[in-house]
């Protein structure tokens, strides 16, 4: 028995183009009226009474047209299908008519002001933090803020159940898929891209690896960076051990560096200007004395010698 893969079928965005509302709303009025006037004058008698059908037709003829009028604000569009096929998308801004038997059609409009009309502006995904391990299996703290907006109507109505919660899944799932593949911090071996030190090169690749993600559901991000970065609590003690730790190592090879040039100089100078003599053992003496005091965490107290050098 041979079985034949089913395909997602892909729906690509329709721009309808409205006729004019104005037009449509002033002939509906006038047909309302002309019904009206028609369905009283039968009543009175001064015309035939089987017109009062006419008149009533002609009055629900117009009430019937009224769902065609829809009103599109600059940046929102209107998905709309007829008898359960897409029709197309209105996404213009003005006052239109459309065929009266259009439902339009929105999954998420339960979360957010619009009812049944799709924002096209740049909207921010501000997720909760998760709780991820990065390369090197340390647990962390992250979060990241995403603008992104709708760019194919059609894709973000029909082919995901509901395009608000897709990318907030997808975000996750990204921020995840990203963070293993970098260390917290520089790692030993002399990586230089890092969460926390490489934050414009995180920012494309979780930007890149979301957007292929969204590309279904006809979404466009525009920004993606992490506004919150840390260790999780159970380690983060530790974490800063080991970072005060390489800072205070840092800074005593930066001031040994230094002492070492200082007590250079000084015999080199003594020696050049004729100061004083000084043998092997007396170098060794002095150089101990000046590095004791350069690199010592405390004030060095001093101790004169009035007698004789040797």
């Amino acid at each position: 028995m041979k079985i034949q893969s089913d395909e997602r079928k892909t729906v690509e965005e329709k721009v309808l183009k409205g006729k004019s509302g104005w037009v449509m709303l002033f002939t509906v009025i006038l047909t309302f009226i002309l019904g009206i006037v028609i369905v009283i004058i039968s009543a009175s008698g001064e015309i035939p009474e089987p017109l009062i059908l006419a008149g009533i037709l002609i009055i629900c003829l117009s009430c019937a047209l009224l769902p065609g009028l829809k009103i599109v604000a600059p940046n929102e569009a209107l998905v709309l299908t007829l008898f359960g096929k897409y029709h197309g998308t209105l996404n213009k801004d003005g006052f239109f008519f459309v065929n009266p038997f259009c439902v339009a059609v929105n999954p998420s409009s339960a979360y957010g002001r619009l009812g049944k009309k799709l924002s096209l502006k740049a909207m921010t995904l501000n997720n909760d933090k998760q709780k991820v391990n990065d390369e090197e299996g340390n647990p962390i703290e992250i979060s990241v803020v995403v603008i992104w907006r709708i760019r194919d109507t059609a894709k973000a109505v029909f082919c995901v159940d509901n395009y608000m919660t897709f990318i907030s899944t997808q975000c996750d799932s990204a921020i995840r898929q990203v963070a293993r593949q970098y260390p917290y911090d520089v790692s030993t071996d002399g990586d230089e891209k890092s969460l926390r030190g490489s934050s414009q090169e995180i920012a494309d690749v979780l930007k890149t690896e979301l957007q292929s993600r969204v590309d279904m559901a006809g979404m466009e991000i525009l920004d993606a960076r992490i506004n919150n970065l840390a260790y999780a609590p159970e380690i983060a003690a530790a974490m800063l051990q080991r970072q005060q730790a390489s800072a205070i190592i840092a800074a005593r090879q930066k001031i040994v560096d230094g002492a070492v040039s200082m007590v250079e100089m000084a015999l080199k100078k003594l020696s050049d200007n004729g100061i004083v003599e000084l043998d092997d053992e007396r170098k060794a003496a002095m150089v101990s004395n000046l590095l004791v005091v350069l690199c010592g965490n405390r004030d060095a107290q001093p101790v004169v010698n009035s007698g004789s050098l040797y």
